[in-house]
């Protein structure tokens, strides 16, 4: 299977590092300069975004916000800005990574592989079909093949790493989770993250769960510690 990665970038020589490097791993990819003509591309399908974040046209953090009400693949950003605040922000609005310029793009496209590994819920080679989990005590089903979560019957819209955190606090109902484990489960790169990168997510992922059914919050908060699911129903 050859992956197909978006490129938004308005500056061509980074582009063509990008491109080159992509290229000589055998993914499939579109370039684009603009925020409008990546929202134009993704009526067709993509596996990836790589997103800069200084947009000529519109903003790298609100087109994030914007791909996101639509699609669930998982977004990169590339970005001049250094700082542990736009790190912070990045995350919390739904991105999967973070790299900073210059860099390596080497190390993008490990990146890049690392976070389809853990994306894609099939086999590269056979293309084999990953079934159904059953979860008949909870009023949760995870399909796995599509990538989705439904909360009594009705698919929950999540990001990659909101999809992480549920299925993580889905499969042990009950169990406490720190900040920390959740981290390690949801985020490739849990040293980018901070205890309130988890409590953002979590209060999106309450959020959606009240759009659904506003009788009740699965999700318990354990103070000082962390959050579990709640184990009877």
């Amino acid at each position: 299977m050859r992956y197909r990665i978006l490129i938004i970038e308005d500056e061509p020589a980074i582009a063509d590092n990008i491109i080159y490097a992509l290229e000589t791993e055998g993914f499939e990819f579109l370039w684009c300069a603009t925020g409008k003509e990546a929202l134009d591309a993704l009526e067709t399908k993509f596996d990836f975004v790589v997103l800069d974040i200084g947009l000529p046209d519109i903003g790298g953090f609100e087109l994030c916000k914007l791909i996101r009400i639509k699609y669930s693949l998982p977004i990169l950003f590339l970005t001049a800005r250094a700082s542990e605040i736009d790190r912070v922000v990045g995350l919390e609005i739904g991105a999967d990574d973070y790299m900073v310029k210059p860099f390596s793009p080497r190390e993008l496209v490990a990146r890049i592989k690392a976070i389809l590994r853990r994306t894609i819920p099939v086999s590269e080679n056979k293309r084999e079909l990953v079934p159904k989990i059953p979860l008949s005590k909870t009023p949760f089903q995870i399909d796995e093949e599509r990538h989705r979560i439904s909360f009594f019957g009705k698919f929950l819209e999540l990001s990659r790493t909101e999809f992480r955190l549920m299925e993580a606090l889905i499969h042990k109902p009950g169990r406490v989770w720190t900040r920390e484990q959740l981290m390690a489960k949801a985020w490739d790169s849990p040293e980018s993250s901070m205890d309130r990168t988890v409590d953002a997510h979590i209060k999106i992922l309450r959020s959606k769960l009240r759009e659904l059914d506003a009788t009740f919050d699965p999700i318990q908060t354990h103070r000082g510690i962390g959050y579990s699911l709640k184990e009877d129903w």
